[in-house]
């Protein structure tokens, strides 16, 4: 996927923030439902591999991909910045409507759908809970709705990883800048005060349908973060993965990609 890069002004400073099109130009724009995809904490557009071009050549969508400021091939964190236990919610209600203005998406008059996957799981529900009508509906890959022990156990061992292994060589072909990707999200995430983060009641507001995929064998959250969507939000669709991790897109591809297809059928705001 190529990219390209657009300059925004974000928290006090210009940002790049790099980002492709799947399967839309001038000659198809508005004339098929479009799909932004947010990557996980440690994610960028090149990370997705081809997933968001085989989903939406299988759901005839158009697709929007996009690095966040500190990932990929976006603005670097400043070395010295410190994320907040806010800073997913920056990112669905500053962050990603910025973006979708600055690139012509006209969400009142075709709302996109949502993809996330883990962080950007957590940031597609904060984003619909925020902007109820301007979302088409949304498919959240491992998402968070608060912080578990296995999480936080998970990601300390991570962090052992990249200080001892060969993670941050590996994550550096994904990013320029691995340390800015990787500490941004690390630190804030075993921070004492960010271990009552929750967003379980802020979801509260979500009016699209949506379609919640956890793995068995995820091992940054339990079952409880699909489960605790689909109590607060009944009309939530659900979907437990057996031989199946933290990503269910690599994990499961096809399996994921005829669920969100059976999913969308559903839904008449998807025709394309």
């Amino acid at each position: 996927m190529p990219s390209r890069f657009i300059e925004l002004p974000w928290d006090g400073r210009s940002v790049r923030i790099e980002h492709c099109f799947i399967g839309t130009g001038p000659e198809d724009r508005g004339e098929r439902p479009l799909i932004v995809f947010l990557h996980e904490g440690l994610g960028s557009v090149s990370m997705w591999r081809d997933f968001p071009k085989r989903l939406c050549d299988a759901l005839r969508c158009r697709g929007l991909v996009y690095s966040r400021p500190g990932y990929g091939r976006s603005t670097p964190r400043p070395a010295d910045e410190a994320w907040n236990p806010d800073f997913m919610h920056r990112q669905a209600r500053e962050l990603l409507p910025a973006l979708l203005q600055a690139l012509e998406v006209d969400t009142r008059a075709q709302p996109p759908w949502l993809f996330g996957h883990s962080d950007g799981g957590s940031i597609a529900l904060l984003h619909a809970a925020a902007f109820p009508e301007r979302v088409a509906g949304a498919i959240v890959l491992a998402p968070h709705i608060l912080v578990e022990p296995i999480s936080v156990h998970s990601i300390e061992a991570t962090r052992v990883a990249y200080e001892q292994t060969d993670l941050r060589t590996r994550l550096a072909r994904h990013h320029d800048d691995p340390d800015s990707a990787f500490w941004g999200w690390n630190r804030i995430w075993l921070r004492e005060d960010f271990r009552h983060w929750s967003i379980e009641a802020e979801i509260g507001t979500i009016r699209c349908p949506l379609l919640a995929v956890q793995g068995l064998d995820d091992e940054y959250g339990t079952l409880e973060q699909i489960r605790g969507i689909a109590r607060r939000l009944p009309g939530t669709e659900t979907l437990e993965l057996r031989d199946c991790g933290h990503s269910p897109h690599r994990d499961q591809p096809e399996a994921l990609i005829q669920a969100c297809l059976g999913f969308m059928s559903r839904q008449p705001t998807a025709a394309g």
